[in-house]
């Protein structure tokens, strides 16, 4: 007996499919539009409450934003997908985009709005913003609608017990005793209210801190008004801990947003998590289209861009984006990618990416240092800078295992081949640094180190990879004077890996294992 009508989902028909799909492209066109124009708007040009207004509306923007991109995967994908996505929530930046949003909306009612933050409350939690944040604006909705004098109060706090507390406080009627007995019932608000509504605020909100694994408490006031709380317990969420599990200290990265575009889901996952222990609040995009989508819809600090992607690949992504106008085009990317010969990284390079990370994605302390790098490079503040300390003339030449590895992925044909080009990769970067240091080409300095990093790190060479880290931040900060001595001890080291590379490949030759 097959299936009937009602046992069908609307999004298997092809034509709500269809239908839906339509619809996405559309409305994120149409908000990709909106949050454009924003930014293009010069704000220094105008008065203090216009740029208020316009910073209310860029919040809201991007809230409803986020809310289209949820509802339309969770439409076609018929899954809570946008619940398990990953990623930090930036707590402050929040509770900034709601003031800037609700302060509007109470002001426009001749109601105060105050908005206290505890000073143990984290800047970073993981949790889901959307979800807390739809929860969170239905109640304040709700206190700014019944209230119609004196001021709306939102207290953030950690109890003792590490729970998170978001307190809404107003000055309205408060609840009557047959609402309080029908709170979290859809549409089932109680005759003989003044206010028009749905009554559908309370039950979204409950229905959003139930899916976080918390709980909303409800009460009057002792004198006047309502007091709505959630309570998000300490097993729900996590505060940042900026060390990996060997206690090694790792970049606070709190205060940064990072598009992660990458086709492999494993890869999200790595990466995610790394970016998750270190703070960042980031977003996925499972190809080069989507990795486009979001760069039109929100701003980001960082974006780390896998270069093989199906639909717009990563070199086109790149183009793309570095031939905008506005600060998106100048945004820090690191390239991802498991080729490295010079040909690719110069193609990559060429396409505007600030640096490559190789495949397989590294451990989380190099992912952290190179991040770190990327930033400092462009100025974004908060990241610690301990300063540089380079290893020792003595230390190891490279991590043998790493090595190894690298060798048994290849197979014996494809490790011969592969490490004769790797000769002659890192001759043409010897050539071109010693040409460009005696030439001052601060452009082709930071080209052939780019190219240095990933060669380096890719077979496990990692005191070479900082001292080629050196002398490429050198050369971006333009410190004549300390260019040459750091490129002498980078080429003694880099003479020493590619005699220890033809040794490889001549023993590998002759049939040694």
């Amino acid at each position: 007996m097959g299936d009937s009508p009602g046992n069908t989902h609307p999004a298997d028909d092809p034509i709500v499919h269809g239908r839906v799909a339509l619809l996405e492209h559309d409305l994120r066109a149409a908000m990709a539009d909106v949050i454009g124009g924003l930014r293009l708007i010069n704000l220094s040009e105008l008065d203090p409450n216009t740029r208020v207004q316009l910073e209310r509306v860029r919040a809201a923007s991007e809230t409803m934003a986020r809310l289209i991109e949820q509802e339309l995967v969770t439409l076609q994908d018929d899954q809570d997908f946008w619940m398990n996505t990953g990623g930090n929530l930036h707590l402050h930046r929040m509770l900034h985009d709601l003031e800037m949003r609700w302060a509007g909306r109470a002001q426009e009612k001749g109601l105060g709005f105050k908005l206290t933050v505890a000073p143990n409350v984290p800047r970073v939690l993981s949790l889901e913003r959307v979800t807390l944040d739809r929860a969170t604006s239905n109640i304040l909705s709700n206190a700014v609608k019944y209230a119609d004098s004196g001021d709306i109060q939102v207290v953030v706090e950690m109890d003792d017990a590490g729970a998170l507390h978001i307190i809404v406080e107003d000055e309205g009627p408060g609840f009557s005793p047959p609402a309080l007995e029908k709170l979290f019932v859809a549409g089932a608000r109680p005759d003989g209210h003044f206010k028009p509504g749905s009554g559908f605020g309370l039950t979204i909100a409950k229905t959003m801190i139930d899916k976080l694994g918390g709980e909303i408490r409800i009460a009057n006031r002792p004198n006047k008004g309502a007091k709505v709380q959630i309570v998000l317990p300490v097993a729900v969420m996590k505060t940042l801990a900026l060390e990996d599990d060997a206690g090694n200290a790792l970049p606070d990265l709190s205060h940064i947003r990072v598009l992660v575009a990458d086709d492999s889901p494993t890869n999200q996952i790595i990466i995610g998590q790394m970016l998750t222990t270190m703070g960042a609040e980031f977003k996925v995009a499972a190809d080069g289209i989507e990795a486009m989508n979001w760069f039109d819809r929100e701003n980001f600090d960082l974006a780390l861009i896998d270069i093989e992607m199906p639909r717009m690949n990563g070199i086109e992504v790149l183009e793309q984006v570095r031939s905008q106008k506005g600060p998106q085009s100048r945004i820090p990317v690191i390239a991802i990618t498991a080729y490295v010969l010079r040909s690719n990284c110069d193609a990559i390079y060429a396409a505007g990416a600030d640096m490559i990370m190789t495949k397989p994605v590294p451990d989380i302390e190099a992912v952290g240092a190179m991040v770190s790098q990327v930033l400092r490079r462009h100025g974004q503040i908060g990241l610690p800078d301990p300063g540089r300390v380079l290893p020792a003339a003595g230390a190891s030449l490279l991590d043998r295992a790493r090595f190894d590895k690298l060798m048994a992925i290849s197979g014996k044909i494809g490790a011969v081949e592969l490490l004769d080009r790797l000769i002659k990769d890192l001759q043409l970067v010897e050539r071109g640094i010693v040409a460009a240091v005696q030439d001052y080409d601060l452009k082709q300095i930071k080209a052939h180190t780019h190219v240095l990093i990933s060669l380096a790190g890719a077979v496990g060479a990692d005191q070479l990879t900082v001292r080629a880290q050196y002398l490429n931040e050198l050369a971006h900060a333009e410190k004549r004077d300390e260019m040459a001595p750091a490129a002498v001890d980078l080429l003694s080291l880099l003479a020493v890996l590619i005699t220890f590379i033809a040794s490889e490949q001549a023993r590998r030759l002759q049939g040694e294992p």
